[in-house]
């Protein structure tokens, strides 16, 4: 049975979400004023990661992660640029759909937007108010941490050791029209020429916390199976969103919280982050980095460990798809030579491989443990491809063993070439041989086969040079 590790119990749990069969997932997504690092490409890819798994085994998962896209960086950046608040943020939206896609990410269900809900975020503080959780002042409306008796549970804190400014902020004017300093923001009263909407406190935008309450509740219903986001999300933005969430309405807001660890640079392991100007961009990333070869590097770390981004480890990475690929490939050929029919040797010994991959993936998403078992898996492929007599039916149970659990993972190998570099060039030797021969129908032949499997050929007077055409 699947077990996860439940941040706010600090224990690992079995999963039992509240429809059979069904899991709603919410994990908060980027605040677009500027392209993805890949810290924050660790947590897409390590809850794309968790999904698939869930999907794999025949969960059917409604996953919704959100876009930030009214906040004060982007506010800042919009100016920098000259460009509207709004604008900028679709453009970056943009850049982080093409950055992800490239790591095959798969889209969320849904992707809300701050700015796409603010009638229900004005609908929802009100309520708060309503019910005496928030109070209005001078424009804007603050929640009362206090009041809320479980506040500081999932970040393991004491309400009154909380230091001041526990919603990031420690603006002395915005301090003093609080009633306590750790009571957050949940609607920010307009600036001058800031973007705004109207609200019964006036013009304003809604604060950073409550847009993934509203978002989450409103698409995914009161009560959550699933919540992620990264370890720097428990305090103050879960905590916020779990007394928001459960003062609207009166239910547990999130079954299981899952937290991913960050990407750490450097011997002394120092997390990466844009504040701390260590980062590297995903989009000036993938110029030079095959995508696949970072999405293995990053999947290849259990979700709540860190992960060390170096060139080493994406060289390392590189070589184990290689690796992967070289052992589908030669399995792939024998095909031609395989007799029909299934191998039972092989499929006892799939039987094996598959329990032993549940079983790490169902211990909390175990992925270097089950990394471990497709890593057995690809030398059971070598083995048979080296084998002297081979079923075709077992062929094909490696290969759709493999492509299934690479799948979880993220990992698509290149289809196979119907030929490898040998038959090249003797399919190449076979043309010259026609050629010689003036039997220019097999030499177009050979040729026009080569071009449909990619194959493109160039004849020099130092003889026949060939290419693939992807490269």
């Amino acid at each position: 049975m699947l077990e996860i590790y439940n941040t706010l119990t600090r224990t690992k749990e079995p999963f039992k979400p509240l429809v059979p069969g069904e899991v709603h997932m919410y994990v908060c997504g980027p605040t677009v004023y500027n392209y993805i690092h890949i810290g924050n490409a660790r947590s897409a890819i390590a809850f794309d990661t968790v999904r698939r798994y869930l999907e794999d085994q025949g969960y059917k998962v409604t996953y919704v992660s959100n876009f930030t896209d009214v906040d004060d960086k982007i506010i800042n950046a919009a100016k920098e640029t000259g460009e509207a608040p709004l604008e900028l943020a679709q453009r970056f939206i943009d850049a982080y759909m093409a950055d992800t896609a490239a790591l095959n990410i798969e889209p969320a269900s849904a992707h809300p937007r701050a700015s796409q809900m603010i009638p229900e975020i004005v609908a929802f503080v009100a309520d708060l108010i309503k019910k005496g959780y928030a109070y209005e002042a001078d424009g804007d409306v603050y929640y009362r941490a206090r009041k809320f008796k479980h506040y500081g549970e999932l970040s393991n804190k004491n309400v009154d050791e909380l230091e001041l400014g526990a919603s990031q902020h420690v603006d002395a004017a915005e301090t003093a029209r609080k009633e306590d300093p750790i009571d957050f923001a949940l609607w920010k009263n307009a600036k001058p020429g800031e973007i705004s909407w109207p609200s019964p406190w006036g013009q304003g935008r809604p604060g950073w916390h409550i847009e993934c309450s509203v978002m989450s509740t409103t698409l995914l219903g009161d009560t959550l199976d699933i919540h992620g986001g990264g370890q720097d999300l428990e305090f103050p933005h879960h905590e916020n969103e779990i007394a928001q969430s459960e003062a609207e309405t009166g239910k547990r807001f999130v079954n299981v919280w899952m937290h991913n660890g960050f990407v750490t640079v450097g011997e002394d392991d120092e997390k990466m982050s844009k504040s701390l100007g260590n980062f590297v961009m995903v989009h000036d990333l993938l110029k030079t980095v095959d995508p696949q070869v970072l999405r293995l590097l990053m999947v290849g770390t259990q979700y709540r460990r860190p992960i060390r981004y170096s060139q080493a480890g994406l060289d390392e990475a590189k070589r184990v798809l290689e690796r992967l690929q070289t052992a589908h490939d030669n399995l792939t050929y024998r095909l031609k030579d395989a007799q029909a029919g299934d191998d039972p040797a092989i499929d006892a010994a799939l039987d094996d491989l598959q329990a032993r991959f549940v079983a790490a993936m169902d211990d909390d998403f175990n992925v270097q443990n089950g990394l471990a078992v497709v890593y057995e898996l690809m030398k059971q492929m070598n083995t048979y491809a080296a084998a002297e007599t081979v079923f075709a039916g077992g062929i094909q149970a490696l290969l759709a063993k493999q492509a299934r659990w690479l799948a979880i993972f993220g990992v698509v190998l290149k289809a196979a070439d119907q030929l490898l570099d040998a038959d090249i060039e003797s399919l190449i030797a076979q043309r010259n041989a026609a050629r010689a021969a003036k039997d220019f129908a097999l030499s177009d032949q050979i040729r026009d086969e080569l071009a449909s499997k990619h194959i493109i050929l160039e004849d020099t007077a130092q003889g026949t040079r060939w290419h693939r055409d992807d490269e």
